[in-house]
């Protein structure tokens, strides 16, 4: 009981480092598209605030940060999907490269996760 309070408490002294993490935006991104019936995956590069069509899927990038002092490590990207056949927004929110089971897009067709951040 004592380790699992100590393990606790380094958690929270861990927070106030973790929150201060920078982040810097990237101008363009890589995402995979997943076709669930064909099994066929392409890697789209998205610029920010460009739409790029596949398939029945219109994907908007809003945004793809990386923390600032280590761009190889994880990305995280503002993704507006919408599927041309639905009333509504397929996906709208963030994505975590290293988490995509974190904030999935429930599709029936297709998968979308990023890959990385691009700062061409």
């Amino acid at each position: 009981m004592r380790g699992l309070a100590i393990l606790f408490l380094a958690a929270l002294m861990a927070l106030p480092a973790a929150a201060q993490q920078q982040a810097t935006s990237a101008g363009s991104a890589t995402i995979r598209v997943l076709d669930k019936i064909s099994g066929e995956a392409t890697d789209i590069n998205i610029a920010r605030s460009q739409t790029k069509l596949f398939g029945r899927l219109e994907i908007v990038l809003g945004d793809c940060r990386y923390p600032t002092n280590n761009p190889n490590s994880d990305a995280f990207a503002w993704l507006e999907i919408r599927d041309n056949s639905m009333d509504g927004a397929a996906f709208s929110g963030w994505m975590v490269a290293s988490s995509p089971a974190l904030n999935p897009m429930e599709h029936p067709r297709y998968d979308v996760w990023v890959l990385r951040c691009n700062n061409e």
